[in-house]
C-alpha cells in the first residue's frame, strides 16, 4: 500500500517537473530571437505574459549609453530558462495607415528569364545549351548593362557569341551563348524569352510623414510566369481606382479590379524586397499618424484592417488574429475575416489587398500578404515592424 502511494507520488511530482519544462521549450521555438525595443522600455512580449525578459543592461542604462543592442535572457514564470534574445534599440516611428490602391510601374535590373524555344529549323535552343534557367536575370551582354530586351536582340543580330554575366539566386556568373540562324525569321535568335518591366496593382500599408517614404504589399513583387522577385532598375507609383471586385470562393481567391487613375505618377519605387514594395511619395495622404506596433505589442483576437473594395477611399474592417508566428520572415499572424461587410462584397481577402494596413491598440502592427486559397476568409499578414526594418529605415 506505502508503494503504490509513493509511485503515485513520484509520477505526480515528474508530471509537475515535467509541465513547465515542456512549456518552456515550447516557447523556445515559438518565441522570435530578436526585438525592436523603444528607448528605456523593457521587453514584454504581450502574447506570452508568463514570460519574462531579464535585460543585460538595465534600460535607463541603456538609454544613457546610446544604441547599443542588448541581450535579455527569457524566463518562465521569471525562474525557468527559455532562451537568450536580442533587444534592438529603436526610436518611436509615427506612420499613416493607408489602405489606399496604388500602381506598381517597374523596370528590371536587366532582364529575366522566363522560358526557352527552339529555333525554326534547328531543332536547337542556344540559351538552353548555355545553361540559363527560368528565373535567371541576365545583367550584362560581353559587359554591356542589358537595360531592355531589346538590348539583348541587337546583341544577338551579328551571331556572334554573347557573354552573358547572369544572375542566379544571388550569385554571378557568366555564360556564353551562341545565336543559330532562323532561315524562317532570317535572322540570328537566343532561343530565351525575356521580360524587362512588369505592371500591377496593391494595396499601400503606410507613410511616413518624417522621411516621404511609403510601404506596401508586404511581399516582394515578383514575375507572374517564374515566381521569382523582380530586381528593381526604376520604376513609379500610380493613383488607382477599384471599379470591380470578383469575390472569393474557396479554390479561388478572387481580386480586385481597377485601373491606373492619372498621367502623372504618385510617387517613385525605391526598393522591391522580401518585406514588400518601398518608396517616396509625392503626393503624400491627409490622414493621421498613428505609433508603430512592435511584435511583442501584438494579442491574439480583435484587429482592424483598413483596405479599398471600391473607389479611393479605404474603410475600416473587423478581423481576428487567430496565431501568432514569431519565427517566420513574413508570415508572421494568420487573420481571419469577421466583417459581414467584407465578407459580402468579397468574401474575405482577395487578390490585390496584399499591403492593407492591421491595427490593433491603437497601433499599426502589420498588413495583409496573402489569401489562403482554400478559405479565403483567411490569409497571412506581416509584423509591421518586420516590414518597416525590413528597408534598412
Amino acid at each position: 500500500m506505502k508503494r503504490n502511494i509513493l509511485k503515485k507520488l513520484t509520477a505526480a511530482a515528474v508530471l509537475l517537473f515535467l509541465q513547465p519544462v515542456t512549456a518552456s521549450l515550447y516557447y523556445a521555438g515559438r518565441l522570435a530571437d530578436s526585438y525592436y525595443v523603444s528607448s528605456g522600455s523593457e521587453l514584454r512580449i504581450a502574447s506570452a505574459a508568463a514570460v519574462t525578459a531579464e535585460p543585460s543592461v538595465p534600460a535607463a542604462q541603456a538609454a544613457f549609453a546610446g544604441s547599443i543592442t542588448r541581450e535579455a535572457k527569457l524566463r518562465l514564470f521569471g525562474i525557468l530558462p527559455i532562451k537568450t534574445v536580442s533587444m534592438h534599440p529603436a526610436k518611436e516611428v509615427m506612420l499613416v495607415p493607408c489602405g489606399q490602391p496604388f500602381g506598381v510601374r517597374m523596370l528590371m535590373d536587366g532582364v529575366m528569364v522566363i522560358g526557352f524555344g527552339e529555333i525554326a529549323g534547328s531543332h536547337r535552343c542556344p540559351a538552353a545549351e548555355a545553361g540559363l534557367q527560368e528565373g535567371d536575370i541576365l545583367r550584362e551582354v560581353d559587359h554591356v548593362p542589358l537595360t531592355c530586351t531589346e538590348d539583348l536582340r541587337q546583341a544577338a543580330a551579328a551571331g556572334g557569341p554573347l557573354l552573358l554575366t547572369v544572375e542566379r539566386d544571388g550569385t554571378a556568373f557568366e555564360a556564353e551563348l551562341t545565336p543559330v540562324y532562323s532561315a524562317e525569321e532570317h535572322c540570328y535568335q537566343t532561343g530565351v524569352w525575356v521580360r524587362d518591366s512588369t505592371a500591377g496593382i496593391g494595396t499601400m500599408t503606410y507613410y511616413e510623414p518624417e522621411t516621404g517614404t511609403f510601404g506596401g504589399l508586404g511581399h516582394p513583387i515578383c514575375d507572374a510566369d517564374t515566381g521569382e522577385p523582380i530586381p528593381l532598375a526604376s520604376g513609379e507609383a500610380d493613383a488607382v481606382v477599384i471599379n470591380g471586385v470578383i469575390p472569393g470562393v474557396p479554390g479561388n481567391p478572387g481580386c480586385l479590379e481597377g485601373y491606373f487613375a492619372a498621367e502623372a505618377p504618385i510617387g517613385t519605387l525605391q526598393t522591391n524586397s522580401r518585406c514588400g514594395i518601398f518608396g517616396r511619395l509625392t503626393e503624400p495622404p491627409d490622414s493621421q499618424a498613428v505609433p508603430l506596433g512592435h511584435k511583442q505589442d501584438i494579442v491574439l483576437g480583435e484587429a482592424t484592417m483598413l483596405t479599398t473594395v471600391s473607389g479611393t477611399e479605404p474603410q475600416p474592417y473587423t478581423v481576428e488574429i487567430i496565431r501568432l508566428d514569431f519565427t517566420s520572415e513574413t508570415q508572421n499572424m494568420v487573420i481571419e475575416v469577421t466583417d459581414d461587410r467584407l465578407l459580402a462584397e468579397t468574401g474575405g481577402i482577395v487578390q490585390g489587398m496584399s499591403g492593407s494596413p492591421l491595427l490593433q491598440n491603437g497601433r499599426l502592427i502589420g498588413a495583409v500578404t496573402h489569401v489562403f486559397v482554400g478559405d479565403p476568409t483567411k490569409g497571412y499578414g506581416i509584423f509591421a515592424d518586420s516590414m518597416y526594418y525590413g528597408t534598412g529605415a
